[in-house]
């Protein structure tokens, strides 16, 4: 397709935003980009500014290509707005006509062979698990119920949160189901629903734990595609490293018992038993070493646990032989049984050098995980070679091509800017007067900076912070010194919490690393973005320790400079959302203006004016704050 017909349905695209829009440069270098990359089948990463508007620049491109496309995305908002609103707009502006669908893991939707055997054959609810009483009862014929009138089975479409006890009960994970040919309840089942829709689909919109256990699997979870969008690329990485390793909780033993003890339960308890006791065990030889890298050679306590779980898994296999092949329940434990042994076989013999083991989680309840330290060389095997990949994100880290594993030679970059006027539209201040974050001093001295800018701004503040400990004092702190009202993480769920902090113009929200990306909050409401410290990464966090010694001495530029420049760039790209927008971004770490590494920092933020000034932000705040 000629580059003029790609801008004018572009530009036809815009004219009929339902807000209205005008063409912006960066969005039209990007289209084009796009396009070009998806006919000469080579890779492309765009860093795209607040702004932008990306998600059309690279889906008018590549729906009008013709190819099948899938979008993966890091966060559920931005699927929900590709989903709810970019797509289904296109698709009545576009002329090119398209179908797009949502696919998300199997155990996001009902099973309905689960929901049929605890219903029972006579519509009597058969909950002969010991805990599926009181409350938990309650809860499961209230879903049982759901299932029968939903369309999608899709948990996002409940009306209410299910526990994760009772929604376990009634779905199941991609290692338990045996596939629609070998279920009966295979010709009703939600999942292949979604799936066969996504087959019919010319746009494909996942989330991207979803496309990297696409990739774990062999490529058998998402349907063949020519390309693949990866919005939010700066998550790539370790997306993938999660995707492409494992973790073991004691809640898989006992959630195979489970399953078990309706077909053996009555002839072989003693070994659905023993397994139970067998992830017991593991809990307890893993809690020790909780919050704890295992570097080298597995302790020989966890060894043991692990080889005695494998057995135990073969023992159940081995229990239900005798069980007839029809029973759609066999199949299911078969298949999370011969899981849970891989797993636990690879847990216990993975390559020392090439992944990286630890244990976190809740003391009564540890969790024992492995990654692989490096996944370009996997991604370089199973992804790059097959697809045209499109790497997009506000903010791409530097080196990214490399650390996921894109050959220089087959790859494009572009920086498509914003449209916005950062010189006049805002300030960064960097408050160097302040001691180091690192000093005894710091917290007071933050409190104090926060009161003053925030008493600037009339509340209009989003703090965000580095640590749980950091926002909890300051709220603390801040709502005895200020009449405006201060939300603070944890207050309601995030997307209640984001909309009473939006519909207040006086109110501030406090909030740690779960917001420092994904919060859209244009207009006068959001007039400062606070961030307490320069948020490096934690130097005892286990990937990260096996990837700084694999980089060496250079690991500090490598692993952890660009990790901080990437979300400090995201956290204050809150700030400036719209071309009406004015506002201060504050970094009350004074390293940002001292440290010999400062630039890349600062060269990875929008393009704000900078002062060390703090009279001059206080001025700036306030003409915003009196303008009313």
């Amino acid at each position: 397709m000629a580059e003029n017909d790609l801008t004018r349905a572009l530009a036809n695209v815009i004219a009929r935003l339902p807000t209205g829009g005008e063409v912006r440069d960066g969005q039209v270098d990007m289209a084009v980009a796009v396009e070009h990359a998806i006919e000469n089948r080579r890779h492309l990463i765009v860093a795209a500014g607040t702004g932008t508007g990306k998600s059309l620049a690279y889906l008018v491109p590549a729906i009008l290509s013709g190819a099948r496309v899938v979008v993966s995305t890091a966060t559920k908002a931005l699927q929900d707005q590709l989903a709810g609103k970019d797509l289904p707009f296109l698709q009545k502006t576009l002329p090119h006509p398209f179908e797009f669908a949502v696919l998300k893991g199997r155990s996001n939707y009902l099973c309905q062979q689960r929901a049929k055997e605890v219903a029972g054959g006579d519509g009597q609810m058969q909950l002969d698990d010991v805990e599926a009483t009181g409350s938990l009862a309650k809860e499961i014929v209230k879903l049982v119920e759901w299932g029968r009138t939903t369309q999608s089975g899709d948990r996002s479409d409940l009306s209410f949160e299910p526990s994760p006890r009772a929604w376990s009960m009634l779905s199941v994970t991609g290692m338990e189901c045996p596939g629609a040919t070998k279920c009966p309840s295979g010709a009703s089942c939600f999942a292949e629903m979604a799936r066969l829709s996504a087959q019919e689909a010319d746009v494909i919109v996942v989330n991207t734990h979803l496309y990297g256990s696409h990739l774990a699997s062999g490529g058998h979870v998402i349907p063949d595609h020519d390309v693949v969008v990866f919005d939010e690329a700066h998550e790539l990485e370790d997306i993938a490293a999660s995707a492409l390793g494992l973790e073991l909780t004691s809640g898989r033993f006992s959630a195979l018992a489970r399953n078990a003890r309706r077909l053996v339960g009555h002839t072989d308890p003693s070994t659905l038993d023993e397994l139970i006791a067998a992830g017991d065990r593991l809990e307890r030889a893993i809690e020790p070493y909780r919050n704890q890298r295992l570097a080298g050679e597995l302790p020989i306590d966890i060894v043991e646990v692990l080889t005695q779980g494998i057995e135990k898994c073969q023992a159940v296999l081995s229990s239900i032989k005798a069980v007839g092949d029809d029973d759609p329940g066999k199949a299911r434990v078969q298949m999370a049984g011969g899981h849970l042994a891989g797993d636990l076989g690879m847990m216990r013999d993975a390559d020392n050098k090439g992944y990286v083991r630890w244990v976190e989680g809740p003391q009564h309840a540890p969790v024992i995980k492995i990654a692989p330290i490096d996944v370009g060389g996997a991604l370089a095997e199973k992804l790059w070679p097959d697809h045209t990949a499109i790497l997009t994100s506000a903010t791409i880290p530097v080196g990214l091509a490399g650390r996921v594993g894109i050959p220089a030679s087959e790859h494009d970059e572009l920086d498509a800017g914003s449209p916005f006027d950062f010189q006049t539209q805002g300030l960064l201040y960097c408050a160097t007067h302040m001691p180091d974050p690192r000093h005894d001093s710091y917290r007071d001295a933050l409190h104090d900076e926060l009161a003053l800018l925030i008493e600037a701004a009339g509340g209009r503040t989003l703090g965000l912070f580095t640590s749980y400990r950091s926002m909890d004092l300051a709220v603390e702190a801040l709502r005895k010194r200020l009449k405006v009202p201060i939300l603070a993480q944890g207050d309601l769920p995030k997307p209640k919490l984001v909309a009473a902090f939006a519909d207040d113009e006086a109110a501030c929200l406090f909030a740690t690393m779960g917001y420092w990306q994904g919060v859209d909050v244009p207009g006068r409401t959001l007039s400062l973005v606070t961030i307490d410290r320069l948020p490096f990464p934690r130097p005892d966090e286990p990937l990260l320790m096996a990837r700084r010694e694999l980089a060496g001495p250079a690991a500090f530029r490598l692993i952890d400079l660009p990790r901080a420049a990437t979300m400090l760039a995201q956290g204050a790209g809150r700030l400036i959302r719209t071309a009406s927008d004015h506002g201060v971004v504050a970094v009350l770490d004074p390293r940002l203006g001292k440290a010999n590494y400062r630039w890349d920092l600062i060269n990875a933020l929008p393009p704000l004016k900078r002062t060390k000034d703090r009279d001059e932000v206080a001025a700036f705040l306030r003409k915003y704050h009196d303008s009313e």
